[in-house]
């Protein structure tokens, strides 16, 4: 259940991907349309609520899954599957990322889990310390020094207003992504050419980000092994979760009006934003565990959570059919609330087409692949009748 409200989540931010190019994606200043009104507001709820918050879960859970097929290290067979489920992983990313869409997250989850796997056995509390250490470390070590409360007064004014970019580099990216989007529109081939550039440029930056992922994949496993991603710690725990996440979902909602909506960036917003995301995305699968424990079943949620990787790889084929040339070819034309209305739609589909799927098959279409590829010999997709009672 939580991963299939990480995986709906992601979307809301990937939208902005799909609808333009790289240059002008989560960025306002750089929009096709004015950053006003009914369109800002769309940003700002999305950039608010949704944005870190969600990637940073499903960051988390992949953590998890890692154990979960993997088990300990001392399982040599299950670690040579959790070797080869990786690198199918990979080869599905990279064809993911240069054949569908360029905002593929997976060859990166690929490629940190191989480095994860070596800790998975650690014990919860290790796993806890090591991984947020590590990403508050990485988080804070891009914190301007004119935020110490030593700065120079001068140099504090300079830090703030270095926020802002100027405007001949608003100028370039916004005609860098103008000439994109002429391109991607107007033909496949176009829509391709684009493509693989902004992947590329996508997996030049990957390697930065490894750090950060591993940090999330050992707080996501310590977790689920001390209970509480896996629904068994106590109530107060999680309502305690939900204390310190709704005054971090405040903060970083200030933080992100303040800079797209006044224009007005705080120093140091963006960390703060990064080291508050964990805190949230728990908060919000807190609420979820605790709504699981009050009764409610939420089959819908649950059925795609269990076919996230094929609902995250639909979501890229139905949006870059609708934007990508040679098929809708809308990339540039669709403003932010409309954006929101697509999200929404393939939210219902998906929420209504996973159970109904699971109801006849032993799991999702790609997820058939993947297990496929990582056996190396065709597995049971359809279920078998249940045997009759006497």
């Amino acid at each position: 259940m939580i991963r299939g409200l990480a995986i709906l989540g992601i979307l809301a931010v990937n939208a902005d991907g799909f609808a333009v190019p790289m240059f002008a994606a989560l960025n306002p200043a750089t929009w096709p349309f004015p950053n006003e009104g009914a369109t800002a507001i769309s940003f700002w709820v999305m950039d608010a609520f949704f944005h870190h918050k969600f990637l940073t879960l499903f960051g988390m859970l992949f953590g998890v899954s890692l154990f979960l097929v993997g088990g300990e290290w001392s399982d040599k067979a299950r670690s040579r599957l959790l070797w080869r489920r990786l690198a199918a992983l990979l080869a599905l990313g990279l064809l993911h990322g240069f054949g569908v869409w360029w905002g593929d997250i997976l060859s990166l989850y690929a490629v940190t889990g191989l480095i994860m796997l070596f800790f998975r056995s650690l014990g919860p509390r290790t796993l806890l310390v090591i991984g947020v250490a590590l990403y508050a470390f990485i988080a804070l070590k891009g914190l301007d020094p004119a935020i110490l409360p030593n700065a120079e007064p001068e140099a504090r004014a300079a830090a703030t207003a270095s926020l802002v970019p100027p405007e001949g580099q608003i100028k370039a990216l916004r005609a860098m992504a103008e000439t994109e989007t002429a391109e991607a529109k107007a033909s496949w081939a176009g829509a391709y050419r684009v493509n693989t550039g902004e992947y590329l440029r996508l997996l030049s930056g990957n390697p930065f980000l490894i750090a950060p992922t591993l940090a999330l994949m050992m707080i996501g496993l310590s977790l689920f092994k001390s209970g509480f991603l896996a629904g068994r710690s106590s109530t107060w725990r999680y309502g305690a979760m939900i204390l310190a996440g709704v005054p971090a979902l405040a903060a970083g909602a200030w933080l992100s009006w303040r800079t797209y909506i006044e224009g007005a960036p705080v120093l140091g917003g963006d960390t703060a934003v990064e080291l508050l995301a964990p805190v949230i995305a728990l908060a919000y699968a807190s609420v979820l565990i605790l709504i699981v424990k009050a009764g409610a079943r939420l089959r819908p949620l649950a059925a795609a959570g269990r076919m996230a990787f094929t609902n995250y790889l639909t979501q890229s084929l139905i949006m870059t059919s609708i934007f990508y040339g040679g098929r809708g070819g809308l990339m540039g034309e669709v403003d932010r609330p409309v954006l929101w209305g697509m999200v929404f739609a393939v939210w219902v589909l998906q929420l209504i087409w996973s159970p109904l799927w699971l109801s006849r098959f032993e799991m999702g279409p790609f997820e058939w692949l993947w297990r496929c590829m990582t056996h190396g010999q065709w597995v049971p997709l359809v279920k078998q009748n249940p045997p009759a009672t006497a």
